[in-house]
């Protein structure tokens, strides 16, 4: 195996070392307030991180965005990591391309990294109006350190295309 590839595993790790509190950990809290003889009440306040969210979505009946969210922010990351130990194992070459080339495909469908740009515009937008507020929990940053290390391992990850057999002229 390959600097590169021990890299690759290496940022793997790591990547899963982030995604697990940031799946765990509180993500966002909304706070809504009220003014009351001039003083702000606090009337709403929600902590949430990715897992309960999912879990909020789904009791509240909203099945598609509950299963979006969990296949391609939860289920996809695991999978991709999985697959990285499968490419390394395969030793056949046209097998391990293929595998690489399918893993590369669902990593741009994963959205780890759409969800974090979404917590980020909740935590702008809430900025925005006077009675609604927002603080990004620790969760958020650890989900974005996934995002990251996660994309620069898989830049890191080497798998070279197998060599094509010479096209045979064929002669009338």
């Amino acid at each position: 195996m390959t600097t590169r590839n021990w890299v690759a595993v290496g940022l793997t790790l790591v990547s899963l070392g982030l995604l697990i509190p940031g799946l765990q950990q509180p993500a966002l809290t909304i706070v809504a307030s009220i003014p009351i003889f001039n003083k702000p009440t606090e009337i709403f306040r929600q902590t949430q991180n990715v897992v309960q969210a999912v879990r909020s979505l789904y009791e509240t009946g909203n099945y598609f965005v509950a299963g979006l969210i969990l296949l391609f922010s939860i289920i996809v990351p695991f999978i991709k990591a999985a697959m990285l130990g499968v490419i390394l194992s395969i030793k056949a070459p046209a097998p391990r391309y293929r595998m690489y080339l399918f893993v590369r495909s669902i990593s741009k469908w994963a959205m780890a990294d759409v969800f974090a740009v979404g917590v980020f515009i909740a935590f702008m937008a809430s900025k925005a109006i006077d009675n609604l507020d927002a603080v990004i929990g620790s969760g958020f940053y650890y989900f974005v350190g996934y995002c990251l290390v996660s994309n620069i391992a898989f830049q890191f990850l080497e798998v070279p295309a197998p060599d094509v057999a010479p096209a045979t002229i064929v002669r009338a």
